[in-house]
């Protein structure tokens, strides 16, 4: 039977064995060359194959690990495979056990809860948010079933999106406490998943991706968050989406040009200026699906559509980058010609729609006056505008937009926890959601202690994560300004869309967990700076093993900085020292 194994690759220069056939006599013009090789002459061999440059591949653990495992040959790729979900999985398991434990706990409306909590309620019941009496927090606390939904309409500042997920967990278990924080913490766990398969994708390396994504799990800030129904993790978790779908629509178009080069007969694929230049990629569902999910964004707070603006030129750079390594003589017309027409209708106009339809409840609210707010507003006062051939809702939710915005700019009233974002990455201002002071006794407060206890529930990001993360800032930016690596420029561009624009606003009312939005950002930084300390594969033993030693205390010190932090991430009851030891500083109190 005649073998049809690939023969073995050829020295450089030198032609291949044919299949079942006999080598051929060296060349004596390669022998010559590989004594030349010895005085430090060292002629280029065959080009690189591009396909790599476009489609890296994956890192594979060493052969030593399989092999102390025990598993050999064909195993291996089938727990490759296993691990690529198994890892991440596994993680985020042990986040949303973090998230869900007491999740009812405390049984109160803590601090902005009594704003989206009770606007949820009415959006799911309704359609539109309700005018809440004062002082009503408690009677739902007591008995949310004796109630009554107001029939009056409430004046909101935030679209709708973020009131219909908190909804969907009153309406699956009610008025209650877990129920307007369940859906907080399922997307907080959730966005732990998103982040180890971002982060394995970004870097390669399923190791590297599930460091990022344990990073998240333990990240006080995140926890918080995804304990509360506040906004803001609603927010995070679909700008984290719409950034995983770009990474994906990234790979995907660049495996297009890369499928679409030429070969030559070693079976490398070589840059081609026609392909590249003039190549359409085709239909883009990623992309499509990033435009959806910004437009969630957009329609839980506005902050979302700054985040589209970012997105929407990080994906067209991505394409004439792709273009230029597949051989463009022109990457930047190239990508303006075939990319940046596709790239803007498959975002900008889907995030408006998917905005505007999550007004649906609103629009089809009745508009003599017992809608929602505002919905009468054009039947009224706009009858004969020059704007009047516009639908008289479209005419009524512009003018609310507007007077949103006017409140927005002009939020200036000073605040106990306001913050500026100059502050946010050494977490200058904390935000206390909780406290109360048990006496001894009662409510976990030990009866032996001479005064009250402290309970709190802290807005704090994990103290040495943010700080760590704040070199990890740095390396980032020297990676991308220095060895123009696209990792680093996207994670330092997510980044950017979720803090710079809050610096325009320095002199409005702020607040420190407004910087959830861009947590996951933070611990991918943290996770590339690690796999730098590692050293790349072709380090030595010593290398490894120190940058390994370094990696591992980092990450075990942020992870017991964490556990050090759990009592005043979930309000348990503290006796007052205790508490005062992790103030450490005095603008935490």
């Amino acid at each position: 039977m005649t073998s049809t194994a690939t023969p073995p690759p050829s020295p450089a220069g030198a032609p291949p064995v044919p299949p079942g056939g006999r080598a051929p006599e060296p060349d004596p013009q390669s022998a010559w060359l590989r004594r030349l090789r010895g005085f430090g002459y060292a002629p280029a061999g065959p080009a690189a194959d591009v396909r790599t440059r476009l489609v890296p591949p994956y890192a594979r653990p060493s052969l030593q690990l399989w092999t102390a495992l025990g598993i050999e040959g064909a195993a291996r790729e089938s727990w490759q495979r296993v691990m690529a979900w198994a890892g991440p999985l596994l993680i985020t398991l042990v986040a949303g056990v973090l998230r869900f434990a007491h999740l009812g706990s405390p049984k109160a409306v803590i601090f902005d809860e009594t704003y989206y909590a009770k606007d949820a309620w009415a959006t799911v019941r309704q359609g539109y948010e309700a005018s809440w009496p004062k002082d009503i927090d408690k009677s739902i606390l007591a008995n949310p079933d004796a109630v009554p939904l107001p029939l009056d309409p409430g004046y909101v500042v935030h679209p709708p999106v973020g009131k219909w997920v908190i909804g969907l967990g009153e309406w699956m278990f009610g008025f209650t406490p877990f129920g307007w924080r369940f859906m907080t913490a399922v997307l907080g766990t959730l966005s732990v998943l998103l982040l180890c398969r971002i982060g394995r994708r970004l870097f390669r390396s399923t190791f590297l991706g599930c460091l990022a994504g344990a990073l998240l799990a333990v990240d006080g800030l995140h926890l918080v968050m995804s304990r509360t129904a506040l906004l803001d993790l609603v927010l995070m978790f679909f700008v984290l989406a719409a950034f995983g779908a770009l990474v994906v629509d990234r790979d995907r178009a660049r495996a297009r040009l890369a499928a679409a080069l030429p070969v030559d007969e070693y079976g490398r694929a070589h840059p081609d200026p026609k392909i590249a230049e003039t190549l359409r990629l085709g239909w883009r569902p990623y992309r499509l699906l990033a435009g959806v999910c910004l437009g969630l964004a957009f329609g839980t707070k506005w902050n979302g559509l700054v985040v589209l603006a970012f997105f929407g030129l990080l994906t067209v750079l991505w394409d004439a980058a792709a273009r230029r390594t597949a051989g463009a003589g022109t990457p930047y017309a190239s990508m303006l010609r075939r990319d940046a027409l596709p790239a803007f209708l498959s975002t900008a106009p889907v995030a408006i729609a998917v905005y505007l339809a999550s007004w649906l409840g609103w629009i089809l609210s009745p508009d003599n006056g017992k809608g929602g707010y505002f919905r009468d507003w054009a039947a009224k006062n706009d009858r004969h505008s020059s704007l009047s051939f516009l639908p008289e809702w479209l005419r009524s939710l512009w003018h609310y937009e507007t007077e949103v915005y006017r409140f927005h700019v002009g939020l200036t009233d000073g605040h106990t926890y306001e913050s500026n974002p100059w502050s946010w990455l050494v977490l200058g201002r904390p935000v206390s959601y909780f406290y109360e002071s048990p006496s001894p006794g009662t409510d976990g407060c030990p009866a032996t202690e001479a005064g009250k206890c402290a309970r709190e529930v802290l807005a704090l990001g994990t103290p040495l994560l943010w700080w760590a993360g704040c070199f990890a800032l740095l390396y980032v930016l020297w990676r991308w300004f220095f060895r123009r690596d696209w990792r680093a420029g996207a994670i330092a561009c997510a980044l950017a869309a979720g803090l710079l624009p809050w610096f325009n606003y320095q002199e409005r009312t702020i607040f420190y967990f407004y910087a959830v939005v861009f947590v996951p950002y933070l611990c991918l930084a943290v996770a590339m700076m690690i796999g730098a300390l590692l050293g790349p594969s072709g380090s030595s033993e010593r290398r490894r093993t120190l940058g390994a030693i370094g990696a591992g205390v980092l990450v075990l010190l942020i992870v017991w900085n964490f556990i050090y932090f759990w009592p005043i991430y979930t309000g348990a009851t503290l006796p007052m020292d205790s508490w005062r030891g992790r103030m450490w500083l005095d603008t935490w109190v």
